[in-house]
This record gives C-alpha cells, sequence and structure tokens, in this order.
C-alpha cells in the first residue's frame, strides 16, 4: 500500500469503503478473510482488522462468528438516517424487485402534504416494490426539478442492489439529507392502490409518508409508502427510520 500520509488503517478503511460503493461486494456476501486482505494491501491483520470495525460501527458491515465480516448494507442509517428496503430484503435472502410505474418531470400531481412542502416545480417517481416478485409497496416520491433537472426513467434500475432510491438520489443526483420525519397510519386501499398491490379494494393497509431534510431544514424528497404486512424498527441508536426506499 502507498504511503498516503494518512493512517494505514485508514487508507484500508476507505478503499475497502470505494470497493463497497464500486459494487465489488454485493449485500449479503462476505468479504475475503483477514489474511487474505491482509495480504491484498500489505498491511498487518491488526490494521486490517480495526479499518473492518471502523466499517462495521457505521453499519456497512456485520461481524458474524465463524463467517467473517458480511455486507450489511450501503446506505446506513449512519449515514442517511433511513434504513434501505433494498437492503434489508438481500439481507434476508430474498429477491427485492421496483417495478418503475413511471417518472413525471414535471409533475402536477400533488398530494396536499406535498403541496404544503414545495412551493416549486417537482418530479414524481412511482413504483412497484417487490419482494420474491410480490407486490410489496406501492411508492410515490416527490423530489424538487432543481435537485435533478435531468431525472428521468433510465436512472432506475428494476433490479439489483441499486435499485435503491437513497442511494439513486444520493450517488446518481448528489442530494444529501441528515433528518426525516415519518408518519404512520392505517389506511384501506382505493381502487387504484389495491390493483397495484393486487388486493381487494377497502384491505386495510399500512401509509408511511416520510419527509427528508437537508442541514438548513429544509425539504429535498417526500415519500408515500402504501404497503402490504408488518413493519419493523430498529430504535437501538436512537435515530434509525424505516422506509420503503
Amino acid at each position: 500500500m502507498k504511503d498516503t500520509g494518512i493512517p494505514k488503517y485508514q487508507a484500508v478503511h476507505d478503499e475497502i469503503l470505494a470497493r463497497l460503493m464500486a459494487g465489488h461486494y454485493s449485500i449479503g456476501t462476505r468479504l475475503p478473510t483477514e489474511e487474505l486482505l491482509s495480504g491484498t494491501f500489505g498491511v498487518s491483520r491488526v490494521t486490517i482488522r480495526k479499518a473492518l470495525e471502523m466499517l462495521v460501527r457505521a453499519g456497512y458491515l456485520t461481524a458474524r462468528q465463524g463467517s467473517g465480516y458480511v455486507v450489511a448494507t450501503l446506505s446506513p442509517p449512519s449515514s442517511t438516517c433511513m434504513a434501505s428496503f433494498t437492503d434489508q430484503v438481500l439481507n434476508e435472502g430474498r429477491i427485492p424487485g421496483a417495478r418503475l410505474l413511471g417518472v413525471e418531470n414535471p409533475t402536477s400531481t400533488l398530494l396536499p402534504a406535498v403541496a404544503q412542502l414545495f412551493d416549486e416545480p417537482l418530479i414524481l417517481v412511482q413504483r412497484l416494490r417487490t419482494v420474491d416478485g410480490m407486490p410489496r409497496m406501492f411508492t410515490q416520491t416527490w423530489v424538487p426539478v432543481r435537485l435533478a433537472p435531468k431525472m428521468s426513467a433510465s436512472d432506475f434500475p428494476e433490479a439489483g442492489q441499486g435499485q435503491s432510491i437513497l442511494r439513486i438520489f444520493r450517488q446518481g443526483f448528489g442530494i444529501d439529507w441528515t433528518t426525516a420525519c415519518e408518519t404512520l397510519d392505517s389506511v384501506v386501499a382505493n381502487t387504484d392502490i389495491a390493483a397495484q398491490l393486487d388486493i381487494a379494494p377497502n384491505t386495510p393497509i399500512l401509509s408511511q409518508a416520510c419527509t427528508a431534510f437537508d442541514l438548513k431544514q429544509q425539504p429535498v424528497f417526500f415519500d408515500q409508502v402504501y404497503r402490504q404486512g408488518p413493519i419493523n424498527f430498529d430504535l437501538s441508536g436512537g435515530t434509525t427510520q424505516q422506509t420503503g426506499t
């Protein structure tokens, strides 16, 4: 490893993180052993372990006894304040999907809550999230045109770990946020939502409305999710939010 003027463990941490973001290691897969990484980077196993533990604390990896270090997510709550549905499903050993229903840029379709938050042109992204091919969530996401003026359908893959809208927004368009406010409610599915989720109209479902804010507490996107089944929260860190993105 070249001398970059920073501690070796930090340099290893930065390189492994870069490889994660480049897709070298998929979510749910095991990293090479400490011994192999030590040889790859030309540093001690102690240095490798320290770098990997930093990634564990940040939420990117989990340390499993007998299995080494496993990729947990590419969008940890520590960096997004929200947990990725895509990563959660992948970690369960199941297959997430994101069937794109449309990208309106700009849109005239606004919920009352969206109209109250934004006084500017907006983009609407509508997707059907699936698990193992079965409909699970119908999502509508509004984001200001000024933050992603060229956003189009081609920006939204329907399979693989790149389908996470958190990563599409942050990595693809540089949209950043630090906090989020989420409202949960029980509703009944209207005809359109029921058709998307392949359920009977008036079936009870869960509504999640999530607003993400930047450092100046200005809203950067609004996410409305209608979902079947339960929702799980991890409150151990005090800041984790679960979202359908």
